[in-house]
């Protein structure tokens, strides 16, 4: 009897998790808490991180990916400062690679996925905007925090519920699968975040525009840990115009990120560099690369602008989701009741499952 192909994504899945007891209480800073699913077979008793703001609960990360994470970083930084006003560290890479490629595949289909469109007004000239890729977000600004009961935001210092209305949108705790690496990255680079931002570059076709991520809910000199999982791209940098038109301005730096790669760009980089990732042509762009983000906002302000660029819909549940189709090899739109093609889930009906 022939043995059954195996396609790429199986081979990177985790085994089958052995069956174990799920304490349903919230975890210690109330974001998310877990239980055990009604999964398919190839993810029975695997824990998932719920919430009432999530379109369906998300898988967390098996040991096998867990356990590797604990010798990264993987190499030493190579420290980039040798051009004005820059301070990178270049970890290549800061996961290992077989680490890295599976964690690739898990995020892929386990995370919800928008591509958003808005509106952006310049004068009286308004202009519709597609992204061209696919983004998701998760966090929550300093100024408050999720509540351990029932998952709406508190007010940080005071954790009384805020007012209705507060926010514009609805902000969701990070799930364990993204928290995981939130919290081993800050332990290595000695910092703080609140945020995950992920995009996904389905192919050579997806990019993003030279810009700095410099906005005043970050702080003067914000840092931002960039992690590249999947497809290697270029990142580029270049210095923003100064009166002397030093040759930072004109030639863009080149990072060929690999997957698990991390950039922690901070100081004063973000005030004085933009970045990009743009298009590309020919063998390697079309195999998928997912980019995440690690930052911190300090004011709602940044809370209600991750959401509404990387989520959409301003009345704070987002556009069309979309999930990774492992039969098909593509993100499809994701419906509660069933999508063609795509397996779903019902919306978690609270924060506590038993």
């Amino acid at each position: 009897m022939a043995k059954r192909p195996r396609t790429l994504d199986a081979f990177f899945a985790p085994p089958p998790a052995k069956k174990q007891h799920i304490d349903p209480t919230p975890s210690e800073n109330g974001n998310t808490t877990t239980r055990p699913p009604t999964a398919p077979p190839h993810t029975d008793e695997q824990p998932q991180s719920t919430h009432p703001t999530y379109p369906f609960p998300i898988p967390h990360l098996p040991a096998s990916l867990t356990s590797p994470l604990h010798s990264a970083p993987a190499t030493p930084p190579q420290v980039l400062n040798n051009h004005p006003d820059l301070d990178i560290l270049y970890y290549k890479p800061y996961i290992p690679a077989r680490t890295a490629t599976a964690l690739f595949h898990h995020l892929r289909r386990s995370l919800p996925f928008y591509r958003v469109e808005y509106t952006i007004k310049r004068g009286t000239i308004e202009t519709e905007v597609n992204t061209p890729r696919f983004t998701t977000v998760f966090g929550l600004d300093s100024s408050a925090v999720f509540s351990p009961h029932d998952g709406k935001p508190l007010d940080a210092k005071t954790r009384n519920p805020l007012a209705p209305g507060s926010y514009r949108c609805r902000p969701r705790p990070i799930p364990q699968c993204l928290s995981h690496l939130l919290a081993h990255t800050e332990r290595t680079t000695d910092s703080k975040f609140n945020f995950a931002l992920v995009n996904y570059y389905a192919s050579g076709s997806d990019s993003i525009a030279f810009h700095s991520d410099s906005e005043s809910f970050l702080g003067p000199d914000p840092t931002i840990a960039s992690f590249t999982l999947g497809s290697s791209r270029d990142f580029l940098l270049k210095h923003k115009p100064t009166p002397s038109n030093h040759s930072s301005e004109t030639k863009a730096m080149k990072l060929p990120l690999a997957s698990g790669d991390m950039l922690l760009m901070k100081g004063q980089t973000q005030r004085h560099w933009l970045h990009s990732i743009p298009k590309r042509k020919g063998p390697g762009g079309d195999g998928g690369r997912i980019n995440i983000t690690f930052r911190r906002a300090l004011s709602k302000a940044g809370t209600e602008n991750y959401y509404r660029y990387n989520v959409g819909d301003a009345g704070g549940d987002g556009g069309q989701v979309y999930k990774w189709d492992d039969a098909r090899g593509t993100m499809r739109p994701w419906k509660p009741s069933g999508g063609p093609g795509v397996e779903s889930s019902s919306r978690p009906d609270g924060v506590e499952h038993a």
